[in-house]
């Protein structure tokens, strides 16, 4: 009888996309840092509240251009990880969609704060494209509303003062709790309960390691931390792996 494989659980954050030009959040040239009142644009009650702030947050995504964005070699490295046979879950911070557009398959990302490749009505909960929206932000709509009630459209992301959908958190920590090794990539783990994630996995036996430009949270914790570039070092620790996993 075959010897059961490790599971590999990968929690990845806004560090892995900044090399397909998705700014992150929170690093030294992160859009906190370059604007503070910016983390409102993504907050619920001043988003639903004020309409300037929903008109500057339409803009902020057509700045952004995350539609445009393509995988870069740190998704690939998930990619070609996968597909060397190792059991594989990621769990992604991220609502860009680039896991799922550089091969892997839907059924292995659990996307904890949703995707910003659709919006929903606040109102009526009908759901459509983010192009869609975006197009008519294009054609002169700086605050599009709802087509089926005029309600407020949000993206369906997990803003702040929302909480993460219960059932795909409870998928996530099933991972965690499950998982052999478990790699955090280019997240500072501060947002929780996403970040809390590493714990679980470490508290039931999992390997931790972190690839990371910045000091986090569970640095102490890890039996490996990275501070090389994401889309250096992640193919590299990949290719580590896969090599480890057939002697």
């Amino acid at each position: 009888m075959n010897a059961k494989r490790p599971l590999i659980a990968v929690l990845t954050g806004a560090g892995i996309s900044t090399d397909s030009g998705i700014p992150d959040y929170r690093g030294p040239k992160g859009l906190w840092q370059r604007d503070p009142k910016a983390q409102e644009l993504v907050t619920i009650g001043p988003y639903l509240a004020d309409p300037d702030i929903r008109r500057r947050s339409w803009r902020m995504r057509q700045e952004v251009g995350a539609a445009g964005a393509r995988p870069n070699a740190g998704h690939l490295a998930l990619v070609e990880l996968e597909r060397s046979g190792l059991p594989l879950r990621v769990l992604t911070q991220n609502v860009d969609g680039l896991h799922q557009r550089s091969g892997l398959p839907e059924r292995k990302v659990l996307e904890l704060h949703g995707t910003a490749h659709r919006v929903q009505c606040v109102r009526c909960r009908v759901r459509s494209t983010m192009e869609e929206a975006l197009a008519r932000v294009a054609a002169g709509e700086d605050d599009p509303a709802c087509l089926a009630c005029g309600g407020v459209l949000k993206p369906c992301t997990v803003m702040f003062g929302e909480m993460l959908d219960e059932q795909v958190l409870a998928q996530a920590a099933a991972i965690a709790q499950n998982c052999d090794l478990f790699i955090a990539v280019g997240t500072l783990l501060q947002v929780h309960p996403a970040a809390g994630l590493a714990q679980v996995a470490v508290d039931h036996g999992a390997r931790l390691i972190v690839v990371n430009a910045e000091p986090t949270a569970y640095d102490e914790a890890a039996e490996e931390v990275v501070r090389e570039p994401i889309s250096q070092a992640l193919p590299q620790l990949v290719r580590r792996i896969i090599a480890d996993s057939r002697g």
